[in-house]
């Protein structure tokens, strides 16, 4: 066995296990291969942490290799699991899409490894299988759901952060009135098409306080509820209006980004995590972008929809589980926690205990995290109070933003694309 002459020693004060050897020779070296998604930011990251833990286990190897986003990703994930061929770790969702891969039968449990003291108890609820197992760690940080903004095209135009979404809309008149792009989309690919509708939860909770659960209970549907109906109804107001970028149906990721940044547009609809990607792709342009909540109809009530970190999972064919726990503990570590935050940016809290974040954020984070504090108005995304999310949301979005398929119609035939997942889930109701 490659790893006989091996020996393990604990590091009392982060729980991590290290692997050591006297000389790591070629034939010595165990191979860890790491699975992730293409964006930028990611991919800086988790080269980092394979570099970083590389440096301090010489006789592992972490191979990385990068996969697509939105639905391609998903099929390439649940393809491999399905086949035995899954990496030996791989990042992918908490929440919804995480229950959809089957954790108990596909993952190892690592409910009892000693990482998870430093991991807080919020994150855990999101990678816990049905059967009150615990199966993945936290990589990236928090997220809000939410609007990015050109903090110069704001100045320019005397403009002020909306609370409201007349208020949004009658800056997004301003904005192209003034000749320029008041609202990016980024339809190339179609995951990004989708924040309309998942970041405009907290006003749909706020509205109806039980939507989650009679939705999981199958007893509500956004064609139904007008309050889960406005993210399409919303997402269709934008384009008739007239103001998306001219590109929108090709326009990748990021290219959104680099757009909100140089102020090609004015707002992008986008998770937080961008600002990581802004840091790679337009880094002299980091403090041009700004974050605000996606307004509903009072301005007296306006909050954010929240997303947990993506998780990092070991496959149960994973040839290599002690040394996949311990890349996985590095990861969820304070040590992991500055790696990350050194190469992709402070992007959000941690949730890794006793992780902290530098005093000179970006705007898009000093705006994102007083959502997070105390007195601050914040709920998670649906995806983290069901487990239904149905996976055609995507495209479903994708036309309802370009015209082909109008809002009632979108939210009509999601509520079908979610009947069949809740009905693959055995939910009762359905």
């Amino acid at each position: 066995m490659l790893m006989r002459n091996l020996t393990r020693a604990a590091l009392a004060t982060t729980g991590i296990v290290v692997i050591m050897a006297g000389a790591a020779s070629a034939q010595d070296k165990v191979k860890v291969t790491f699975l992730f998604d293409n964006a930028p930011s990611t991919v800086a990251m988790a080269e980092a942490l394979a570099a970083a833990f590389e440096a301090k286990n010489p006789n592992i190897d972490i191979e990385t290799e990068s996969r697509p986003g939105g639905a391609d990703g998903d099929n390439l994930i649940k393809t491999r699991l399905a086949t035995g061929e899954m990496s030996d770790v791989f990042l992918y969702n908490a929440g919804s899409l995480f229950q959809a891969i089957n954790p108990v039968q596909n993952l190892v449990d690592v409910t009892d490894e000693p990482f998870q003291a430093n991991v807080i108890d919020s994150f855990k609820a999101t990678v816990t299988g049905t059967d009150g197992r615990v199966y993945g760690a936290p990589i990236g940080t928090a997220m809000g759901g939410g609007m990015l903004y050109n903090i110069p095209i704001y100045k320019e135009l005397g403009l002020s952060v909306p609370k409201s979404w007349a208020e949004f809309m009658a800056n997004n008149e301003k904005i192209k009135a003034a000749g320029k792009t008041a609202v990016i989309q980024t339809f190339g690919e179609t995951w990004t098409s989708q924040l309309f509708v998942l970041g405009d939860f907290y006003n749909v909770q706020a509205a109806v306080p039980t939507f989650a659960a009679d939705y999981t209970a199958g007893k509500a549907k956004y064609a139904t509820t007008p309050a889960a109906m406005k993210g399409f109804e919303r997402q269709e107001e934008v384009f008739k209006a007239g103001y998306l970028n001219e590109d929108f149906a090709a326009a990748t990721f990021p290219d959104g980004v680099t757009k909100i940044a140089t102020g090609e547009g004015a707002h992008y609809p986008m998770l937080s995590f961008a600002v990581s990607n802004i840091k790679e792709l337009a880094p002299e342009h980091i403090n041009d972008v700004g974050f605000f909540a996606i307004p509903g109809d009072d301005a007296a009530s306006n909050g954010l929809t929240t997303w947990m970190p993506a998780g990092l999972y070991i496959p149960k064919t994973s040839k290599h589980p002690d040394e996949a726990k311990a890349f996985v503990a590095f990861v969820a570590s304070i040590e992991g926690c500055d790696v990350q935050t050194q190469s992709a940016g402070a992007t959000g809290p941690y949730l890794v205990k006793d992780c902290t974040l530098p005093a000179d954020v970006p705007p898009v984070v000093s705006d994102l995290l007083p959502y997070f504090q105390e007195g601050g108005h914040s709920a998670p995304a649906l995806e983290y109070l069901s487990p239904i999310k149905g996976p055609a949301l995507e495209q479903i979005t994708v036309e309802v933003g370009s015209g082909i398929r109008s809002a009632a119609d979108g939210a009509a035939l999601y509520d079908e694309d979610v009947k069949k997942q809740a009905q693959q889930l055995g939910l009762p109701g359905w």
